[in-house]
């Protein structure tokens, strides 16, 4: 039979993580997690009545007290609080002391993207307390794990190359290393363990990381889509496109074609929203890249390859452009919007294509809607976004454009993709 002190005891110790946390004793802090380390990690242990982890405690210690009524009385009659210069000095301490209770946490290996059963991450309720210094600093924690879960893939690839490798040259003879020449260094298998140490784990399964997990590319090529006046669903109701994004696809095909008879090339035509606003800007050339039958049925039946200039590439992006580029075909402008798939494949596509087919000088864009069902999230894969797109040979611009109140756009569709109070609308040229 099971002994019930056990469970007690590991629910006191959670209490005792959680209410540490929320003093800010990083000593103590530190003095329970090298004392619990065996039983798990500490740094992200969950309450079983409200979820939250250390860092949401921590966090949540620095809500500003409530301003007591005599404070009220005082600055409804114009005379000055003497009271209200030490409560904000009070606060600011706090504050402090929670912002680097965060920082050790995360050093610790806190989870930055941990939902509460209130779904909000540490990251959504320091935003929502207006704790800024604390948001950035989740922010940048998000960032680092990304782009390490991004590499480690990476590596991970590597690995089964080198394996593919390894396997062809035992049935061959072992090519010599000429003088001189070094041997590229890999992360090997036995040091993937320590990386994935690393990165929270949350990153890889949290649901604003991307997707549902059944919301593929290929699943999505397969699908039944339906289309309405307002929206283009998947067979799951997932929204492949709907007209709220009429504005921000406006402003994107103006900016990408500022001045008419220049070529144009769409990748994902969906409800055929910024196609339609190309056309207005009297594109010289105007191609389109759609995989989806029934879009491509849509297509047909609108009379898209009647409309001039207008040529259809039937099939994936992947398999199309590299034909294009072998023909020496190019563009001065170029927007990417596909639905489901990776953003390891968004970045194959500006790292290794956009160069072969994108005249110097030119422009492209893209829908940028990653993380876009939570603020932090949609912060995080900007910055990413922003140190790929450099490291690839790119300059980007940001413009916001407010987005309107969507709560009846939903009604029907499986899951609100877009809940973020402003988009940011991406240009991207070649550096200079």
């Amino acid at each position: 039979m099971a002994d019930p002190t056990i469970d007690v005891n590991v629910d006191l110790d959670i209490q005792q993580t959680l209410l540490v946390a929320s003093q800010h004793d990083i000593p103590k802090l530190r003095l329970l997690i090298r004392d619990n380390a065996q039983t798990g990690n500490p740094a992200n242990v969950k309450d079983p009545e409200t979820g939250f982890t250390p860092l949401h405690a921590a966090i949540a210690a620095c809500e500003p007290d409530d301003e007591t009524e005599e404070s009220k009385d005082v600055r409804a009659n114009g005379a000055e609080d003497d009271n209200a210069g030490g409560q904000d000095a009070e606060q600011e301490k706090v504050k402090q002391a929670g912002l680097e209770t965060v920082r050790f946490l995360l050093q610790e290996g806190a989870i930055w993207n941990d939902l509460d059963l209130n779904d909000e991450t540490p990251g959504c309720l320091a935003r929502r307390l207006g704790l800024e210094e604390i948001y950035a600093t989740l922010v940048d924690a998000g960032v680092r794990a990304e782009l390490l879960l991004n590499r480690l893939d990476g590596y991970e690839a590597l690995i089964e190359e080198e394996d593919d490798d390894d396997e062809e040259e035992e049935e061959g003879e072992q090519p010599e290393q000429q003088e001189g020449e070094t041997k590229e260094e890999t992360v090997t298998e036995e040091e993937i363990p320590q990386l994935v140490e690393a990165i929270t784990v949350a990153t890889e399964t949290a649901p604003e990381a991307g997707t549902d997990a059944e919301v593929t590319n290929t699943n999505y090529l397969n699908s039944n889509l339906t289309f309405q006046n307002d929206r283009l669903l998947d067979a799951s109701q997932n929204g492949v496109m709907m007209a709220w994004e009429s504005e921000i696809m406006s402003r994107s095909a103006k900016n990408l074609l500022p001045t008419p008879n220049l070529r144009v090339l769409n990748i994902g035509h969906g409800m055929g929203i910024i196609d339609t606003f190309f056309q207005e800007q009297s594109p010289s050339s105007h191609h389109i890249i759609e995989a989806h039958p029934d879009v491509l049925a849509e297509m047909k039946r609108k009379g898209w390859h009647e409309k001039p200039g207008v040529t259809i590439h039937e099939g994936k992006w992947s398999e199309v452009l590299p034909a294009l580029a072998q023909e020496g075909v190019t563009f001065d402008a170029i927007y990417y919007d596909t639905f489901a798939e990776s953003y390891a494949d968004f970045k194959e596509f500006f790292s290794e294509q956009v160069i072969g087919i994108l005249e110097e000088g030119g422009r492209w864009g893209f829908f940028n809607g990653m993380g876009a069902d939570r603020q932090i999230s949609y912060d995080v894969y900007q910055k990413v976004v922003e140190m790929d797109l450099f490291e690839a040979g790119y300059d980007v611009e940001w413009e916001e454009i407010p987005v309107p109140k969507l709560e009846g756009e939903w009604s029907g569709v499986k899951r609100a993709y877009w809940v973020v109070d402003n988009y940011r609308l991406p240009l991207c040229k070649f550096m200079e």
